[in-house]
């Protein structure tokens, strides 16, 4: 990728669109593994591998470059995990699930066996998303129109929302702290869900009336921002209150292209980065609680049109050099990146650009999570950089299979869900115990087995001493 390093400019306050330094984007990051992004651009090419390379490095990667590759079909999707660096998620063609773990150091061989499997779909599975604070808690939805959230760590699926959209999803965004999701499907609603007491808390009918694909995220103050097409198929976004769905905060038409608007959102600076699928330009704009609450800011604009776009996470951006995002662009043969700074002439660090974001720990385990707890993300200052810790390997511990019961389809089952989940983690506990005393026991055992011989052989030895 020699030479495709980009100077992009962003408009905050006191920012005038300085370019950003192409040395800075060569510098190598601390952190986040510096492929999370590329391996999701990879993937939208429809292939069913996933390629993981280095970002300082540059130039045409080998054919002969390892791979993840355990899918029988193309991969539709992927996405890091929040709380460890080396676990990655990916769906596929083939309906099913894979977790995988990647060695801290890279790929030297292709890894062909995911650390588990997660089947449940009947259908391809386009999308996987980390629940943001719970430790191993993985939704994904697929084209059975079904929503399955899984307990990575026992490879089991706990919740199964399987009667709640009745056409494709489009896409599922989890709120702050993990208690709601909202999705945008086909029938042009938008529906904000509680998955553990499987309700539908509010939604939208035609959101946007045009046919084209919609997206739906949420926000850090948990409004909803959406992205649509009109009935004359001008490309629209709008601003929505989840406990007022009739009338939109805010809506704005854009232009007459037909590309779907991808948003890209920093929930610490409160912008919103507008990715068009086959457009060259990247629109961002803030929001904010004053009229007209969404604010256009700039345009970054390039000759090529994007196939597919990532975004780095906020740790992994150079606070030294002012970075307050970073997109990985996927062309047809490169991977560009594309840097946004904001010029400061002090080499101090800059507090208002960069408030404490959220760090890789998680607040909850999974079993909190499905008892019913909530915790907002736990925050990290990168007024010292982002210095990151031991990543733990990814350990599923499956249960018998004699003693598996079906995911939870209906309410009914879902009241239940906290105490199951309870009494799974003590049936968990319980055999793990009865192992331990077992071993102990055959310990034990042949100690007392080992004296004995000791003692008669010392009895032999004296009788032939005498």
């Amino acid at each position: 990728m020699e030479g495709v390093w980009t100077a992009t400019s962003c408009r905050f306050p006191d920012c005038r669109g300085a370019p950003a330094s192409p040395s800075a984007a060569r510098r190598p990051r601390s952190g986040v593994p510096a492929t999370q992004t590329c391996a999701r651009l990879k993937t939208t090419r429809g292939g069913s591998s996933l390629t993981r390379g280095l970002v300082p490095q540059t130039g045409r990667i080998d054919k002969s470059y390892p791979t993840v590759c355990g899918h029988t079909g193309p991969v539709l999707d992927i996405d890091w995990c929040p709380h460890n660096d080396q676990v990655i998620a990916s769906g596929s063609e083939d309906c099913t699930v894979m977790v995988w773990q990647i060695p801290e150091n890279g790929l030297t061989l292709s890894l062909t066996e995911p650390v588990v499997v997660l089947e449940g779909h009947s259908k391809r599975v386009g999308i996987v998303a980390w629940h943001p604070t719970a430790r191993n808690v993985l939704l994904s939805a697929g084209c059975d129109n079904a929503i399955i959230i899984w307990n990575v760590g026992t490879g089991e699926a706990l919740i199964n929302l399987d009667d709640m959209h009745v056409d494709v999803i489009y896409n599922v965004s989890w709120n702050r702290n993990g208690s709601l999701i909202c999705t945008a499907s086909k029938d042009k609603k938008v529906r904000i869900i509680d998955p553990r007491k499987q309700e539908i808390v509010a939604e939208k009918e035609k959101t946007h009336e045009g046919a084209r694909p919609m997206r739906a995220i949420f926000l850090a103050d948990g409004n909803i921002f959406t992205t649509g097409f009109s009935r004359m198929s001008e490309r629209q976004l709008a601003l929505w209150n989840p406990k007022n769905m009739e009338e939109p905060i805010a809506l704005h038409e854009m232009d007459t292209s037909n590309g779907v608007l991808l948003p890209f959102y920093d929930p610490d600076t409160n912008i919103i980065y507008l990715c068009g699928k086959g457009d060259s330009s990247i629109r961002y704009f803030e929001i904010t609680d004053e009229s007209p609450y969404v604010h256009y800011l700039n345009t970054f604009s390039s000759k090529e049109p994007q196939r597919g776009m990532g975004f780095m996470p906020k740790r992994g951006l150079d606070v030294n050099k002012c970075e307050i995002a970073r997109f990985f662009k996927l062309h047809e043969r490169k991977c560009e990146p594309i840097i946004m700074t904001v010029p400061r002439k002090s080499d101090l660090f800059q507090d208002d650009l960069y408030p404490d974001t959220a760090g890789p720990e998680a607040a909850l385990e999974a079993e909190e999570w499905f008892e019913g707890k909530n915790a907002d993300p736990l925050l990290i200052s990168l007024k010292h950089g982002y210095i990151p810790g031991k990543n733990r390997d990814l350990k599923v511990v499956k249960k018998n299979i004699l003693d598996n019961k079906p995911a939870a389809n209906k309410k009914s089952d879902l009241i239940n869900a906290p105490k199951k989940a309870a009494d799974a983690s003590d049936t968990q506990n319980e055999a793990k115990l009865d192992e331990i005393l077992k071993e102990l026991k055959s310990i034990k055992d042949t100690i007392t087995n080992q004296d004995e011989r000791i003692s008669k052989l010392e009895q032999q030895m004296a009788k032939i001493a005498d």
